[in-house]
């Protein structure tokens, strides 16, 4: 297996995003821990995954800070795992990711589970924006790069 290149020092945000959380089974934790997951045996059981990828992945979900590992009762070896108010950031990512799911990968009438806003029961739609409040698309953006040095 080819080991993976690190991105932690890129100078592109996404890249850098991507070191942390960039392979699926990151993402699908992240996902369930947005569903109320919080335990090793319910993220198993959901995922699916080897006990010992599931137990990496969490590992270095804590390690980033996406998520913390707190004892379940005082003295205890089980851990419950929740989002961290950086987890909590990714919310508009796994919005997105949805999105795209819901607009390219199924066919139409084809059921899927909707994200829905607890207060309204209505669905949820991400708009990207500018600070002045003009929805920007991507011809409407530009990202500006580091110069290089030298």
């Amino acid at each position: 297996m080819v080991a993976r290149k690190s991105l932690k020092g890129d100078h592109c945000p996404s890249a850098r995003a991507l070191d942390v959380i960039g392979d699926w089974w990151s993402l699908m934790i992240v996902r369930d821990a947005f569903d109320g997951m919080t335990r090793f045996s319910e993220f198993q059981k959901s995922l699916g995954i080897a006990r010992n990828i599931l137990a990496e992945r969490l590992r270095t979900l804590v390690e980033h800070g996406i998520l913390a590992a707190e004892p379940v009762a005082a003295g205890g070896t089980r851990l419950e795992y929740r989002l961290t108010a950086m987890g909590k950031d990714l919310f508009p990512v796994m919005v997105a990711l949805r999105q795209f799911g819901e607009r390219h990968l199924f066919a139409p009438q084809e059921p899927h589970s909707r994200l829905i806003d607890r207060a309204a029961g209505q669905p949820v739609r991400l708009d990207i924006r500018a600070q002045d409040g003009r929805a920007v698309g991507p011809d409407d953006t530009l990202i500006v790069k580091v110069p290089e040095p030298g």
